[in-house]
């Protein structure tokens, strides 16, 4: 009876705190509903992976398959080469696409002139408005074997053009550094935001104890944004197996495709293209199965390690 007492008494405290702040909860809204209709009610179509689909009979009439068409994809031919695709394309962009954002931050944080630094950051992010499909044509022009730049220069200097996007060698390395180049500064702006936060007196005390620029970037500064960097690693791993579709599927062609089906790719072509919508939901609900994993594995290892964690 006193445990129920108690209960009753912290909602009825809660509802009256909620009341005196219904102006937050209404502000709220809008963002809790979006993320209702457009997250988490589509969320039901995961069914068709667990059933043989059939348009004219629904979701709920189509017979119930078991995990037949994930046993169908684990068999399957492709699925060393799409998984195998896909973290290696995803692990050389986190070991080489992640750090750059950060040591730009730190670097460009240690300039005092502001016109150059605002030069700096303006060419660095501009890249980020530009649309993917303009990307994927502007690497083709200068990638071209006939009139590219990169070729050209290669010519000069007496070897033989390279027909990069056609290759499969150089697929992920043309995918990740351009990636890199488009991004790189939009990302860099969270870590000065970040830099911003440092007390100033913390520097003034290194420097009269006689500490250079490289010593308080790394004993200040770095410190100082780590818990951003912890967070926005996290998030990271949390899409890690969500590789850019529309851009890798834009540098795709028949030459390249050993290196450049990955499992985004494999689902569009096998849902979309050939009308295979359970079999297509089944391979994208492992893609996010993986996703999910290494979101709860990751957060737990920060936490563990008395890091910053998103729970």
């Amino acid at each position: 009876m006193k445990a129920n007492s108690s209960h009753e008494s912290f909602l009825w405290h809660k509802w009256k705190r909620i009341r005196k702040q219904y102006q937050l909860y209404l502000f709220l809204l809008p963002t809790l509903l979006y993320f209702l209709v457009f997250h988490y009610a589509p969320m039901y179509g995961l069914v068709i992976a667990f059933k043989n689909f059939v348009a004219v009979k629904g979701i709920m009439g189509s017979p119930w398959a078991g995990f037949t068409h994930f046993e169908r994809f684990f068999n399957s031919f492709q699925f060393t080469t799409v998984l195998y695709n896909t973290l290696i394309i995803n692990v050389y962009e986190l070991f080489a696409a992640f750090p750059i954002p950060i040591v730009l931050a730190l670097l460009l944080n240690q300039v005092t002139h502001s016109r150059f630094k605002r030069l700096v950051q303006t060419v660095t992010y501009a890249p980020h408005f530009i649309s993917v499909v303009v990307i994927v044509g502007m690497l083709y022009l200068f990638l071209s074997p006939r009139s590219g730049l990169i070729n050209q220069l290669i010519q000069w200097l007496g070897a033989e053009p390279i027909y990069f996007m056609a290759s499969a060698e150089w697929f992920k390395s043309i995918f990740v550094f351009s990636g890199i180049w488009q991004s790189a500064g939009w990302s860099m702006i969270i870590y000065l935001a970040a830099l911003t936060a440092v007390n100033p007196d913390l520097h003034e005390a290194a420097v009269v104890d006689g500490a250079n620029k490289v010593q308080r970037i790394w004993h200040i500064d770095l410190p100082s944004i780590l818990p951003t960097i912890m967070i926005l690693l996290i998030l990271n791993i949390g899409s890690f197996m969500a590789v850019g579709f529309e851009k890798i599927y834009l540098m795709q062609n028949p030459l390249n495709l050993e290196s450049s089906e990955v499992i985004q790719t494999y689902v569009y072509k096998t849902g979309l293209l050939s009308s295979q919508y359970s079999y297509s939901t089944a391979v994208g609900l492992f893609n996010s199965l993986i996703n999910f994993v290494l979101l709860i594995s990751f957060n737990q290892l920060a936490k563990s390690m008395k890091q910053t964690s998103l729970w």
